[in-house]
């Protein structure tokens, strides 16, 4: 295992590092200032104004891994770990890049999955970040986190599907420049296998019969103008072409897409975490009670060193997770993918608690930006699976590993 960055990743390191610095981080009160007014539904100008420069300096479209839509190659999950991470400190700038989600997920996907005439539809404008992109599987009847219970039908009729059902969580949106979702239904609900009854379908935003019912509020966050939708369908009719992959391939497509997405989210979480960190030392530092700093307070100390270890033992882990992707493939390292899933939202929560516990009454506030990271990192445990069903994933391997090895000794000793 190596886990040494390459020298493209090392010298794209340091142009996001000095990018984060000259316009991101300089930048976050003109970001709080516009999503806390009345146009806080509308694209944010700031974000509008740097991906030009992002552009330029050759920071776009970093997540995805390997596509003919990009010059010179993409970045493997190892190369992208630590950009993604650098772009995790400050949740709204992976937009500035074109890596934030959905859209990321959406546009693996259709690389992956979708044919030309769909890519050329949808994936191109995305790579150009001239729309964006929501992905639509949860609903609000049934257990989501078990993917064969989905509800909505898709029902062919001649050359279009007729769509009916309802979804929510649907990130991203609420934001105007949303322009297609890629929906998961069933299509052949009384299919022998449960696994193969649902499909995927791209659905144009502004189709006849969809109606957003209203935004769902994370710890009341609104999250404008990416927004949490709750839409409704009733009879949408979308062109049968419009399918992904084939009739029955939705749950397979779903693994496929989840995989990338949450090891993002995970490299994203050591960002925030390591933010969190050091906002906690500097206010530990400046802050006086019962007559030294808060710094120089035992606990204090002890969740600082805490914190260090949990966030570097989470790093090493997501690297790991990382180079066994780019090694053995998604669908091998799934137990790896599972553990990192668990491990970094959870060390992350952690992490800004102590540091929301450092900053007294302001860390509960809006003022230093850690009750809006905690609440992000608290819903990141239900997001591409709760913990609870990546858990008993990786006991499920564990377990059959286990016995492997103990039925070959058993063999080998005969």
């Amino acid at each position: 295992m190596d886990f040494e960055y390459s020298a493209r990743t090392r010298e794209l390191q340091k142009k996001l590092i000095a990018f984060m610095e000259e316009h991101i981080y300089p930048n976050e009160p003109k970001y709080t200032a516009h999503v806390k007014s009345d146009k806080r539904w509308q694209p944010v100008p700031v974000i509008e104004e740097l991906k030009p420069r992002a552009k330029a300096a050759g920071l776009w479209n970093l997540f995805l891994p390997k596509s003919p839509r990009l010059p010179g190659g993409g970045l493997s999950n190892l190369d992208y770990a630590p950009l993604c991470e650098i772009m995790g400190r400050v949740p709204w700038s992976p937009e500035v890049f074109n890596c934030s989600a959905p859209d990321t997920g959406n546009m693996e996907t259709l690389e992956r999955y979708g044919t030309e005439e769909q890519k050329k539809q949808w994936l191109d404008p995305l790579l150009e970040g001239k729309i964006r992109s929501a992905f639509l599987m949860t609903e609000p009847a049934v257990a989501s986190s078990d993917a064969t219970n989905i509800q909505m039908r898709m029902t062919r009729e001649g050359d279009e599907y007729v769509i009916n059902g309802r979804k929510w969580w649907s990130s991203g949106a609420g934001d105007p420049r949303c322009k297609v979702y890629i929906v998961m239904g069933k299509t052949n609900p009384d299919h022998s296998s449960r696994h193969s009854q649902q499909s995927m379908i791209l659905v144009p935003a502004d189709l006849k019969g969809i109606r957003i019912v209203r935004h769902l509020s994370v710890f009341g966050y609104d999250d404008a103008p990416h927004g949490h939708m709750e839409i409704e369908f009733k009879d949408v009719r979308v062109p049968a072409a419009n399918i992904l992959l084939g009739e029955g391939r939705g749950f397979e497509i779903a693994q496929g897409r989840l995989g990338p997405g949450r090891i993002h989210h995970c490299m994203r979480s050591i960002g925030q975490a390591e933010r969190a960190l050091e906002k906690m030392c500097k206010r530990a530092t400046s802050r006086v009670a019962f007559g030294r700093t808060v710094a120089e307070q035992g606990v204090t100390r002890e969740r600082i060193a805490n914190a260090r270890i949990m966030i570097d033992s989470a790093r090493f882990m997501v690297l790991h997770a990382a180079w066994r992707m780019d090694m053995v493939g998604n669908k091998v390292a799934r137990k790896e993918i599972a553990m990192i899933k668990v491990l970094a939202p959870n060390m992350a929560c952690q992490v800004i608690d102590w540091a929301m516990q450092v900053h007294g009454g302001g860390g509960v506030a809006d003022d230093f930006g850690l009750a809006h990271a905690y609440a992000h990192q608290r819903t990141l445990r239900f997001a591409d699976g709760p913990d609870e069903v990546h858990r008993n994933a990786i006991a499920k391997q564990e377990i059959a590993e286990q016995t492997s090895v103990a039925e070959a000794l058993a063999t080998k000793k005969q």
